[in-house]
Order: structure tokens, then sequence, then C-alpha cells
């Protein structure tokens, strides 16, 4: 496989500055040279070019810097659609989870053009499920699920000609342990399947991992992870924007990814959320580079 890299250096749709050198501080971390060590052939596609806060306006309160991350999320959406097309895989390097709205536009692009049905793991301590009118801050990376399920801003949902990106029926979130009122009432409404840190403590994350991913199979035959750093428990990973105590331990969050690619049919990857700013020495990024690599086909024998 071909494995193509896709650098997001984006923190417009965060709270805190740092995630735009995510991409960079992965690369110091050696994932590219982790996944040749399993055999893939691996193409850095570099950065895109993302303009800074410095130099934008706010324009809606609750949609901070919505025109330049519409912008960025097309240019990825077109790059990844052509990852796809040309039989590679695309893993996209964040940057904030705002990224995600355009990588999997990208992807439900080729799905829909090659009949599959996409289907969408979100492994993330927070639901990414507010809209502009629930989000208590605006800003944008609160959004990006809401938004692949066709809630939320228009410049957002239609990106790629595609609303909604993903069925609701075909989406799982593992993880979660922080959620806004609106994020649940959208939760209920849409019937999501959310398995909760309190599902993974009281059932173990091998069984969870194993329920969700055999439902998934039957909802999609093209499958995207989207990695969100702050899935982890702060204690091994400090180095995101938006820790939440009680996260993935390190072997958990290892034995979910060796579960995903024992189960197979993964096509696309999103990691997103390091911050190397508020890490020590690059750790956020050195883990969440081995859990790739986990994911991708590492095993201890």
């Amino acid at each position: 496989m071909r494995v193509h890299l896709i650098g997001f250096p984006m923190d417009l749709g965060a709270g805190r500055r740092g995630v735009d050198m995510g991409p960079s501080a992965l690369r110091i971390a050696g994932i590219g040279e982790r996944l040749r060590e399993l055999g893939y052939e691996v193409l850095d596609e570099g950065d895109l070019n993302i303009k800074p806060q410095e130099v934008q306006d706010i324009y809606h309160p609750q949609l901070k810097y919505l025109p330049e991350i519409a912008r960025a999320c097309r240019h990825l959406a077109a790059l990844v659609y052509r990852v796809l097309r040309s039989g590679g895989f695309p893993l996209a390097l964040g940057g904030d989870h705002s990224m995600s709205i355009g990588s999997v536009a990208g992807i439900a692009r080729w799905c829909r053009q090659t009949r599959r049905r996409l289907g969408v793991l979100w492994i993330d301590a927070h639901g990414d499920l507010n809209t502009p009118e629930t989000s208590p801050s605006g800003n944008i990376h609160g959004m990006p699920l809401a938004a692949l399920l066709g809630k939320g801003a228009p410049d957002l949902t239609g990106i790629a000609g595609i609303t909604p990106k993903v069925a609701p029926e075909a989406v799982t979130l593992i993880g979660v342990r922080s959620l806004d009122p609106g994020e649940r009432e959208l939760i209920r409404s849409m019937g999501l399947r959310v398995y909760t840190m309190q599902d993974i403590d009281r059932r173990g994350i091998y069984a969870v991992a194993v329920e969700a991913l055999e439902y998934l199979h039957r909802q999609a035959d093209h499958l995207h992870v989207s990695f969100d750093v702050d899935s982890l428990d702060p204690s091994i990973a400090q180095g995101v924007g938006t820790p939440v105590p009680g996260g993935l331990t390190y072997r958990e969050a290892h034995l979910l990814m060796e579960t995903i690619a024992e189960a197979g049919g993964v096509h696309s990857l999103d990691v997103v959320e390091v911050n190397p700013i508020l890490d020590e020495r690059n750790r956020s990024a050195t883990i969440a580079a081995e859990l790739v690599a986990s994911l991708m086909g590492k095993r201890i024998l």
C-alpha cells in the first residue's frame, strides 16, 4: 500500500494556539519511518498553505475564522480525493479537528463515485457535534462531526457538494467523556452509536472495539478512522489543546488500534490535535506515531 502523508497545519478551529505545528511534530516523531518499516511506500505531500490567525479577522463569533477554514478544507478534500483515485491511502496530519471536514468530504466524494458505503470511527474525548447555535465557544474544531452529518454552516456542510457526508447509522464514537448539552441532544435525535469511557471502564476496550467494528463493517465498506490525540489520558499525552482527565491508557489505546488493524477495512486516517507547545519532548506526537503504526499493522510478535 502507498500511504500519502498530508500536513494540515491549522489552529484556526481551536481555542488554544499550537496545533498548527502538529504535522511537524508527527514527522519529527518518525511517523513516516515507522510506516516504511512496516513495508509501506510513503509519499509526503507536504503541508497545505493556510493563513495564520494574525492576518485574519473574525466575522462571526460563533464561526471563528470560517472563510479560511472552509477554503483549506476544500483544498484538503480535493487532495484526499486525488490520493484515493490514484489507489493510495490518505493519512492527514493535523492540525485541529476541523481538518476532518475536508478529509472526509474528499473521501465521501470518492465513495459516492465508486459506489462504496462510507463509515466513520471517531476516537475522541469530545463529541465534536456542536453547531453554531449550540457551541459555547464558536470554535469550529468542536463542530466537524456535526458538519459531516449535515448539521451546521452551509460553508462547511456543503464542501465537495455532498450533504451529508456520512449517514448517522455509519458513525461510531469511542472514548467520549466530555459533551455539551447540544451534543447530547443531537446524539439522541440522530441515534448515534457512542461508547463513552464509562462503557470502556465497565466492559473493557477489547469488547467495545470488537462490537463497534462489527457494527461499522455491517454499515460500510470504506472505513475512515479519525483519531484525536485528546482521547488519550493527559497523563500520557499532555500535548493537546483540550485535555480531559480519565481517557484511554497507553495499553488500551494500543489494543484499540491493534483490534482495528485485525478487523481490516480501514482505507483512510486522520490524526489531529497534537500541540507540541503544551508537550514535553514531543512525547504526545511520539505516542501518536506509535499508535498509528499499531493501527497500520505493527505487532509485538
